[in-house]
């Protein structure tokens, strides 16, 4: 985002504010939308990975709890009230129902607590809209609870749901919770797609392109010890699972194991992919392999996956486990272009009904 002129300019974009920013996949949706960005994260490879796919954007690459909002927001240039957007998707580890085995057990995280940082900010810029987004497990949560409490009382209306991407042309299962706020007025969720995106239109034809051999994240291959070559091999093509094994194959501790089925599950062509996780390059993280190669799906098509375009840049200085955490814990950026949309509708509205304010 960079910082406005003194003057005041009609019709430019409408401006957005990413905490939690990742590797960039909530501000790409933002962009996509037409919305002009600021952002915050913490990780150096997250932040230099955002970096280089968004070079024009100002990144805070600190500890969000080090920030003086109003200090970051005269540095953008900004008076209060006219910050058009601010958006975050906290650290959702904590607030998990995989980390807490499938929701039987609490887990207690301390960056959980980062959820509540957003209200400073709100205070501090007083945004048109917020948008949250998070695993649905926040939901229940007392922060969240006192998140939405607290924006009400600053004057906010807010719209929350549990809304899966695939039904927003996002080619994976992914149940996320989301909160849209518009300030005196709620926000209507975005546009749903008509038809689901499967995982053949999204990498069927990878395997066919020249340009692949030149792509580190799609030549990043597995090294997996001969036994395990032999138990992916025999998985059945197209949506095999671990429970269809030849006795010879079923490993020990699948036969004790009443859940995780999906463990060493391959993906249907013709379906949505499974959530991608942080594991989506480890077949025994999830239903992750190839529908119809013997192998775990690339880091590439696991980010094709979750929308980014194919040459989106990701850094693999900290190896390929690192890039899968970025991918995994990303935003689909497709999703939240529906929603941003919907967004800077309202934006709209509202610059439309104070037009003797220049934004």
């Amino acid at each position: 985002m960079r910082t406005r002129s003194k003057s005041k300019r009609v019709g430019c974009a409408p401006t957005a504010l990413d905490l939690f920013a990742g590797c960039g996949g909530l501000t790409l949706g933002l962009k996509q939308a037409g919305f002009a960005v600021g952002a915050v994260e913490i990780s150096p490879l997250a932040a230099s990975t955002y970096s280089e796919n968004h070079p024009n954007v100002k990144v805070w690459n600190t500890d969000i709890r080090r920030i003086r909002a109003r200090t970051m927001r005269r540095k953008l240039g900004l008076k209060r009230g006219e910050l058009d957007l601010l958006a975050a998707c906290p650290p959702c580890e904590g607030f998990s129902s995989l980390r807490t085995l499938n929701g039987g057990k609490r887990i207690v995280d301390r960056r959980n607590d980062l959820v509540l940082q957003l209200l400073r900010f709100v205070r501090a810029f007083k945004p048109k809209a917020v948008m949250v987004e998070n695993v649905p497990g926040l939901v229940k949560n007392r922060r969240f609870a006192l998140l939405r409490t607290r924006l009400e009382r600053l004057g906010y209306r807010c719209n929350v749901d549990i809304l899966d991407a695939a039904d927003y042309n996002v080619p994976q299962r992914r149940r996320r919770m989301i909160l849209l706020a518009g300030f005196q007025a709620e926000i209507p969720f975005g546009r749903l797609a008509r038809s689901r995106r499967t995982v053949r239109k999204a990498i069927a034809d990878l395997a066919h392109s020249t340009k692949r051999r030149r792509d580190r994240l799609h030549r990043e291959m597995e090294r997996r010890g001969s036994r395990v070559i032999r138990l992916i091999k025999a998985v059945p093509k197209d949506g095999g699972s671990r429970t269809d094994l030849p006795a010879r194959f079923k490993l020990k501790c699948h036969r004790s194991c009443t859940g995780f089925k999906d463990v060493y599950g391959r993906m249907r062509w013709d379906d949505v992919a499974p959530t991608i996780t942080s594991g989506c390059v480890n077949p025994s993280k999830g239903r992750f392999l190839h529908p119809s190669k013997d192998r775990t799906i690339t880091l590439r098509e696991a980010a094709i996956l979750q929308t980014f375009p194919r040459r989106y840049f990701f850094s693999l200085n900290k190896g390929k486990f690192a890039v899968a955490e970025m991918i995994g814990n990303a935003l689909p950026p497709e999703f939240i272009r529906r929603h941003a949309q919907s967004v800077r509708e309202f934006v709209r509205t509202v610059r439309a009904g104070n037009s003797h304010v220049g934004c």
